[in-house]
This record gives structure tokens, C-alpha cells and sequence, in this order.
């Protein structure tokens, strides 16, 4: 699973026609029209906004005006192509006088979500399932416990150290039986 660790855009012109691709992380899909709606301000008198989303086991996609299966259902197989997930990808087209034809807007729009995520791969993360869990700790193993967990999110000192810490669901049964290891939440985690 992959996801994008930040609001990544791209712009692609074809036939005087411009496609403005925005994807972004999100993981409430109650704030879809929230998300759309900041978009359509920051791009006012734009022709259509269309998007798809995945989004836990949530998947939509629309094509706001273009014909049926032209915009949206293009954009959503690329995102799960590409193994995306917890995104909303929101393509702004201002129309440029020259029709495209449904195979022309189909491709238009499947290469502008492409070349978004090519152009800002660096910004595309592998997410899995996992926990934040909680980890005491005498200072004398602070050493074993800091070189073993790597993703160490915080760390209050006490007369121990409580630590809080990423782990993905198989590092968790791995290490539980050698660790006192409390789960805070199940959560997504970068690897």
C-alpha cells in the first residue's frame, strides 16, 4: 500500500485545453467536498473538478460534467494501480475550445494523474497496518530498546522512559513476547 505524504500537483496541456491534477492525503472521507470546494476557490472559472478517491474501504469517482467514464473512472485506475490509498485525486480542467473526443479526454486524464505521481515520486510513501503502542523502560536498556524500535514517535522521561513507538502488525508479534508492549491505536504506518 502506498499513500502521498504531502498535497502533491502537476499541470498538463493538450489542445489549448489545461488539466490541473492535485492529489492529496486524506483519510476521512467526510472531508471530500470540503477538499473540493478549497480547490474550486483556488481555481475559480475552471470548466470541470474531477476526482477519485480511496479512502479505507471507500472508493468514488466522478466526472463532474465530462462525459460518462471519461475523467474520473481513468483517474481511479490509476490510483489503484499505483496501490494508492488514503487519497483524493482532484483534476481541474479549463476547457481550451478544442474538443478532445471521449478517447482523447480519457487519456488527457489518466496522464495528467500519471505524470503528478511520476514527477513527485519522491513524495509517494509505502504505507501497512500497524500499531502506536507504548513501551516502559528502565534507563539502564534504553541503548537495547532505542537500537531495536526504530520508529520511536516520543519519549518521556520519569524515573523510567516511556516510550511511544510505529510498529507494523508483524514487528509487533515478533517483539511482543521479549517487550511489555501496550497497544495505544491501530493506525497506518510508513515503512
Amino acid at each position: 500500500m502506498k499513500t502521498v505524504k504531502e498535497i502533491i500537483t502537476n499541470t498538463y496541456e493538450i489542445e489549448k485545453s489545461k488539466f490541473i491534477t492535485v492529489i492529496l492525503p486524506l483519510n476521512d472521507k467526510d472531508k471530500v467536498s470540503e477538499e473540493i470546494n478549497k480547490l474550486k476557490d483556488k481555481w475559480k472559472d475552471a470548466t470541470h473538478y474531477c476526482y477519485a478517491y480511496i479512502i479505507e474501504e471507500s472508493k468514488k469517482s466522478s466526472d463532474d460534467g465530462e462525459p460518462g467514464g471519461t475523467a474520473g473512472v481513468p483517474m481511479m485506475e490509476v490510483l489503484n494501480q499505483n496501490d494508492l490509498f488514503n487519497v483524493l485525486a482532484v483534476t481541474i480542467r479549463y476547457f481550451g475550445g478544442i474538443k478532445l473526443g471521449a478517447g482523447g479526454l480519457v487519456r488527457a486524464y489518466r496522464k495528467s494523474i500519471t505524470e503528478c505521481l511520476n514527477n513527485n515520486i519522491d513524495k509517494v510513501i509505502s504505507i501497512t497496518d500497524g500499531y502506536l503502542v507504548k513501551l516502559e523502560s528502565s534507563y539502564d536498556n534504553s541503548k537495547d530498546i532505542e537500537y531495536t524500535f526504530k520508529r520511536i514517535t516520543n519519549k518521556t522521561y520519569t524515573d523510567k522512559i516511556t516510550y511511544e513507538i510505529e510498529l507494523s502488525k508483524e514487528e509487533y508479534n515478533n517483539l511482543k513476547d521479549k517487550y511489555n508492549i501496550e497497544i495505544i491505536e491501530e493506525r497506518k504506518i510508513e515503512i
